[in-house]
């Protein structure tokens, strides 16, 4: 487990954590609407977000970058999370329904990689729900939350980057009006500063969320991607020690 993962789950076992996810989770929920029958993989470190659809989707999957790592996923039954890199998943094409990313796009070396890759396991029709940091918020100032990590976005910016790789945005929400202080007064009052923020406009939130639809052909092709594996000639182990002894 490195030090990444851990963070993220000493985060959302904190008391401020706990509260952005709820706060969080009910956007997501709201979002997804009715995953039953649907195949769902969460992206990043989705998991404190992905447990209302277990016993309702057909299937849910957890993936997490290989340099953020990963924790066992749900506690209860078999692990659903793998360790990949997300701009090659182990996936078929039109493998998904819907794709929940929280902590992915922002940490991603190569957004536009990513939303190609995302396009090609997404269902005809699929939905791609996506949560990131407003690059003006609070939140997005602050490193002592992973919303304060990684690239934030504008709503402007995301709603390009999901458009120019055939995603067409269905619904937004926005959450985390309440500022991102372990103050215990803060705390108390995280209805009365959700409520009042929206007051304000989406200006005042933390995070952007943002439903967005495959469309039927892509805007943009893959890359062609250099092999990474080279395949070394095979040596017995007696033949290798000659070798050794000849140097």
């Amino acid at each position: 487990m490195t030090s990444d993962v851990r963070r993220l789950i000493d985060y959302y076992k904190s008391p401020l954590g706990g509260i952005s996810r709820s706060l969080v989770r009910d956007q997501i929920i709201d979002l997804a609407g009715d995953v039953g029958g649907k195949r769902v993989l969460g992206l990043g470190f989705a998991t404190p977000y992905l447990r209302f659809a277990l016993g309702k989707a057909e299937r849910v999957l957890a993936f997490m970058p290989a340099r953020q790592g990963a924790s066992s996923w749900p506690r209860e039954g078999p692990s659903r999370t793998i360790l990949c890199d997300p701009l090659e998943m182990p996936l078929t094409d039109a493998a998904l329904d819907l794709t929940i990313a929280v902590h992915a796009l922002e940490h991603v070396a190569d957004a536009e990689e990513l939303m190609r890759e995302l396009w090609r396991v997404t269902a005809p029709n699929g939905h791609l729900i996506i949560v990131v940091p407003r690059r003006r918020g609070i939140w997005a100032q602050r490193d002592n939350t992973p919303f304060g990590q990684g690239n934030p976005y504008s709503g402007g910016q995301l709603e390009k980057l999901l458009r120019d790789h055939s995603f067409v945005p269905v619904a937004w929400r926005d959450a985390l009006f309440l500022p991102p202080f372990e103050s215990g007064l803060m705390l108390k009052s995280r209805q009365f500063f959700e409520r009042f923020g929206r007051f304000f406009g989406p200006a005042m939130s933390g995070i952007i969320c943002v439903r967005a639809r495959k469309e039927a052909f892509p805007a943009v092709p893959r890359r062609k991607r250099a092999e990474r594996y080279v395949r070394v000639p095979g040596l017995s182990a007696a033949t290798a020690r000659n070798s050794w002894r000849a140097q």
